[in-house]
C-alpha cells in the first residue's frame, strides 16, 4: 500500500476535492497544511512552485486536476469509459473556469456555467456524469466552499440539482467523517 501526504495551504479550496477522494477511498494520507510564512521556504521544493501536492511514496505530483483524475481512477470515479471520462474532464475543466475568473467577470460568468452545470445535473440523473458517482462530483463540491467565499454569496442557491448533489456527497459516510473531523479553517 502506497504512503500518501497532500502539502498545502491551511484552507480547503484546491486541496479539498483531493481530501474527499482520500476520504471516499478510505486512504490514509497525512494532511500537511503548512504555515503561510513558511511558502518562500516550500515553493522551490514543490513541482512547478505550486501547491497541492502530493506524495506518492516520497514521489510529488503537482496539479490538482492530474491529482485528482489519479486518484478518482483508484477508486473507480473517472467514469465507466473513454467518454465517460471525457465528461468528466470537461464538467471539471468548466468549474475551473469559473473559478478562476476575477469577481467582476465572475459575477457574470460564473451564473453561465452554474445554469449549464445544473442542467447537466437533472440530466445525468442526480450527478454529472452517467448517472453515477465520479471526481467531477467530489471536485464541484469540495470547491464550494471555496468559490462561496471568493464570490461572497452561496452560488448554488437558485440551483436545485447542484445543491441536491451537494447534499447526496456530503451524505455519503465517508466524505460526512470527513467533514465532521478536519481542521476548521479561517477561511475555505
Amino acid at each position: 500500500m502506497p504512503s500518501y501526504k497532500l502539502t498545502y495551504f491551511p484552507i480547503q479550496a484546491l486541496a479539498e476535492p483531493i481530501r474527499f477522494l482520500f476520504s471516499y477511498g478510505g486512504t490514509e494520507f497525512i494532511d500537511y497544511r503548512f504555515d503561510r510564512a513558511d511558502w518562500p521556504k516550500i515553493k522551490p521544493t514543490m513541482p512547478f512552485g505550486q501547491v497541492p501536492v502530493v506524495e506518492v511514496d516520497g514521489k510529488k505530483i503537482a496539479q490538482s486536476v492530474a491529482i485528482s483524475r489519479y486518484l478518482a481512477k483508484q477508486y473507480g470515479l473517472a467514469g465507466k469509459d473513454d467518454w465517460e471520462s471525457l465528461e468528466i474532464d470537461s464538467t471539471y475543466e468548466n468549474n475551473e473556469t469559473a473559478k478562476e475568473e476575477k469577481l467582476k467577470r465572475a459575477k457574470e460568468i460564473v451564473p453561465y456555467y452554474l445554469e449549464r452545470l445544473d442542467a447537466q445535473v437533472q440530466k445525468n440523473g442526480g450527478y454529472f456524469v452517467g448517472g453515477a458517482l465520479s471526481w467531477a462530483d467530489f471536485t464541484f463540491v469540495g470547491l464550494l466552499d471555496y468559490l462561496n467565499f471568493m464570490m461572497r454569496e452561496n452560488i448554488i442557491e437558485k440551483y436545485d440539482n447542484l445543491k441536491q448533489l451537494k447534499q447526496k456527497v456530503e451524505k455519503i459516510p465517508s466524505i460526512k467523517s470527513w467533514i465532521e473531523k478536519r481542521p476548521s479553517d479561517i477561511n475555505p
